[in-house]
């Protein structure tokens, strides 16, 4: 495919990572050509994407105004490098090929930048979609604890939305880029790596970014995110840390592992195998010492199917009450649009409406 290239060297390189995502990627493309903001470029990675085709043909409208490059599959971390590596701008902004920019997004980060040139990296707030509808934002799920920190997103204290990132192109090549690796949150630890060998980072609490859900998740789902943070968190180990942090990094491995064998509590009692899920809830009540995991022991041990039974109630009615509080709470995603383009920079506190976690 023809790609257009840069007339002159953009300040900003933006970067967007496309696997199976061809019926997506023109609103994301749309929404960087629509920025307010202009000095950048914008290249497209397909990462061996199985519809390939599907996506260039996406993509044919847009040639003049994109790079495109392609490679076998590696993975987000992967396909993210090499949009680095490609890059000619100072600054990296990543897109996932699922999510859109708020008109502004561009225009704030960058002003954060280049009114303290000491910054590496900046992130902000953004909308959590499902099914064209808002469900949340980030920073009311995860609210933010600065200043950021290697020990606050240890802790996910600071949470770092990828989608919503500029960083300084350098800053990204001295931490050593994604460890392509891993094909789960290889951002997260791309952002361990960098603060802590030092990159001073910050966040802009507005709403940015439109963060598209997958379908609601199952405990699978989640059950995998969680071991691939374990494999993050082991991986910081080989950092030279001090005493003080090695024993923070055994504390979150330990409550991962906990939330671990709680996923597989909940599946193995969906799947009725009742000693599997008593052996779960065995190792998870190691480190979550609380009366739900004692009575879920119990339960487990004395009246399995009986205790199933009460389970599956219990979350039918958690999702009864999630589900009117997001009807009764939530706006529509237009209204979130149009709020935002009003006064893209106000705080989140004073915006009409308010998380990623797919």
């Amino acid at each position: 495919m023809e790609t257009g290239q840069p007339r002159h060297t953009p300040t900003v390189s933006v970067i967007i990572p496309a696997y199976n995502t061809a019926g997506m990627i023109a609103e994301c493309i749309d929404s960087v050509l629509a920025q307010t903001y202009r000095d950048f470029e914008l290249i497209v990675v397909n990462d061996g994407s199985p519809d390939t085709a599907l996506l260039e043909r996406a993509l044919s409208p847009y040639r003049k105004q994109i790079r495109y490059v392609r490679q076998e599959n590696l993975g987000p971390g992967g396909a993210r490098n090499l949009g680095i590596r490609q890059a000619t701008g100072k600054y990296i902004a990543f897109l996932d090929s699922d999510d859109k920019w708020l008109p502004d997004h561009l225009s704030v980060q960058m002003s954060m930048l280049l009114q303290d040139p000491s910054l590496d990296l900046v992130y902000a707030d953004y909308v959590l979609v499902r099914d064209g509808k808002r469900v949340g934002h980030a920073f009311a799920l995860e609210p933010q604890h600065p200043p950021v920190t290697f020990e606050k997103i240890l802790t996910e204290g600071c949470t770092i939305g990828t989608s919503s990132t500029v960083a300084k192109r350098q800053a990204l090549i001295d931490a050593g880029l994604f460890d392509e690796r891993f094909r789960c949150c290889e951002d997260f630890d791309l952002w361990l790596r960098m603060s802590f060998h030092g990159a001073k980072i910050s966040y802009h609490e507005g709403v940015q970014v439109l963060h598209r859900l997958a379908p609601e998740s199952l405990s699978g789902n989640r059950y995998t995110m969680k071991c691939a943070r374990i494999e993050v968190y082991k991986n910081t180990t080989r950092l030279p840390v001090s005493s003080a942090q090695r024993t923070l990094i055994d504390s979150v491995i330990l409550k991962n592992e906990a939330e671990c064998q709680t996923d597989l509590v909940k599946r193995h009692l969906h799947q009725k195998e009742y000693s599997k899920a008593l052996h779960a809830a065995k190792l998870a009540s190691l480190t979550k010492r609380n009366w739900k995991m004692r009575a879920t022991v119990l339960g487990l041990r004395k009246l399995p199917g009986v205790f199933r039974w009460c389970h599956a109630a219990y979350e039918r009615s958690l999702a009864i009450v999630h589900s009117i509080r997001r009807m009764g709470s939530a706006p529509n995603l237009q209204s979130t649009v149009m709020a935002a383009r009003i006064d893209p920079g106000a705080p989140a506190e004073r915006r009409s409406y308010r998380r990623l976690g797919a």
